[in-house]
């Protein structure tokens, strides 16, 4: 049709139609979706090891990669009949028929979505109650160095191989890094997740100072290592994904001997399909040894005998029979007469985008200069939470470094923005509701 922008691109013996091909998705850097396109089909072999035969969610960025997305779990009605699909169960007691990609014209299909980067489940669509990956997310804490998470991802590779398995390393592309590992297809979610959890906790008792295992924010320092990767529904960025940043990093596995010295900002778009043709895929054979989980749930076993209890879930799941108290330790009160915070924390921003909550930050620290001047990196808790179909980012402020007598009061917010205001019904009233159930998703 005249006017109408799109690109024909024969893959694998099919036909895909790519429409807005020149429409640009990172603007600091230059890069169109066809950009986009041409570079998982240059990396295609590793981009498909990471997602093949694996359910999908969509994250979709129709507007490029510096707008926020939405979540699209459904696969799209109108598909081609070569897409295929499987239909997933979550713990809300829904259920969705998800994408299941295998070759790379069901891969550039999706990309024609607007999805950017790829968020495949842990499990193979034969089989969607057993996991074939253990991940291992290390998400540092604002202010933490590059070196240090570094440091934690190689001695998580000791605890690994202590316990009998294998590590395989890659950037996250944004701040932190992923170890997956290939396991066996014998343990549900719950147990793979606990083997995640008493990982976490040995990783955690051999480095200290450097690892934590803790679950909220305000409690973490150091390098956080996400147990909660491997509770069901959640999904976490795979093998040669391109990542939201304005200079369009990607999400590279590398050998071990290249971690000590590895730097995310090396990865983009542009340098791995160099990389990827002269040096090959560090992943092509972790497929061909699978681990077994026995050592680390022995070790969780043990844990429990210790009198340690499970650490917290996130909180859209049910809760557990021998999960601590799911609270906030800022919201835990000492004692039933003296109702006293355990945690000095503000709320300051809840906005739509990133950008709008640091703004309404940096309003409050020019109104607040003595104040401010305490806070530490890891006392500015941003979290980007879970709306119904996209995300929005939340400010808090951990006080404990500032002078009591120093403290500001929570006040009104700078930014306040209610993401679900959209979806209530007309006759709700005027006036503020509460806001209902929300999640926190990965920092990485």
């Amino acid at each position: 049709m005249p006017g109408v922008d799109r690109e024909d691109l024969e893959v694998a013996g099919r036909r895909v139609m790519v429409s807005n091909p020149h429409k640009v998705y990172f603007p600091a850097a230059g890069y169109t979706k066809l950009d986009l396109i041409r570079y998982y089909l240059e990396v295609a072999d590793g981009a498909l090891r990471g997602v093949r035969g694996r359910p999908m969610a969509l994250k979709r960025f129709v507007n490029g990669a510096d707008r926020p997305a939405f979540f699209q779990k459904r696969a799209p009605s109108h598909r081609p009949d070569w897409v295929e699909t499987v239909r997933l169960s979550f713990p809300s007691g829904r259920s969705a028929d998800e994408v299941v990609v295998h070759e790379a014209a069901q891969l550039v299909w999706v990309l024609n979505l607007g999805c950017i980067d790829l968020n495949p489940h842990p499990v193979r669509a034969q089989d969607l109650d057993h996991p074939d990956e253990l991940r291992v997310d290390l998400d540092p804490v604002p202010g933490v160095e590059w070196a240090q998470v570094r440091e934690v991802a190689l001695g998580v590779r000791e605890v690994l191989s202590d316990y009998g398995l294998v590590g395989w390393p890659k950037t996250s592309g944004s701040r932190g890094f992923h170890i997956f590992c290939r396991i066996q297809t014998r343990w549900t979610f719950t147990e793979v997740r606990r083997a995640a959890v008493a990982l976490a906790r040995e990783v955690e008792r051999r480095m200290p100072d450097a690892a934590t295992s803790r679950w909220w924010k305000e409690e973490r320092h150091g390098v956080f290592v996400d147990y909660n990767q491997n509770a069901k529904d959640r999904t976490v960025a795979s093998a040669y994904s391109v990542r939201p940043t304005p200079d369009a990093r990607v999400s590279t596995p590398v050998r071990w001997e290249e971690v000590p010295d590895c730097e995310p900002e090396a990865y983009t778009i542009e340098t791995v399909p160099r990389r990827f043709h002269s040096l090959g895929d560090p992943w092509e054979t972790m497929d061909a040894n699978p681990g077994s989980l026995e050592p680390l749930l022995e070790l969780a076993a043990r844990h429990q005998a210790e009198g340690l209890p499970d650490l917290t879930w996130p909180p859209h799941y049910p809760k557990q029979p021998d999960e601590p108290p799911r609270v906030q330790p800022s919201r835990r009160h000492q004692g039933f007469r003296r109702r006293q915070p355990v945690m000095p924390l503000i709320e300051v921003a809840r906005a739509a985008t990133e950008a709008q909550a640091q703004a309404g930050l940096a309003r409050w620290r020019r109104r607040h200069p003595e104040a401010a001047r305490y806070l530490q990196p890891a006392d500015i808790l941003v979290d980007s939470m879970r709306g119904r179909s996209g995300t929005w980012t939340r400010i808090r402020l951990n006080l404990r470094h500032v002078p009591p007598e120093e403290r500001p009061p929570q006040e009104p917010l700078e930014v306040d923005y209610d993401p679900w205001e959209r979806h209530r019904p007309s006759s709700a009233g005027s006036g503020r509701l509460e806001v209902p159930e929300h999640r926190e998703l990965p920092g990485s």
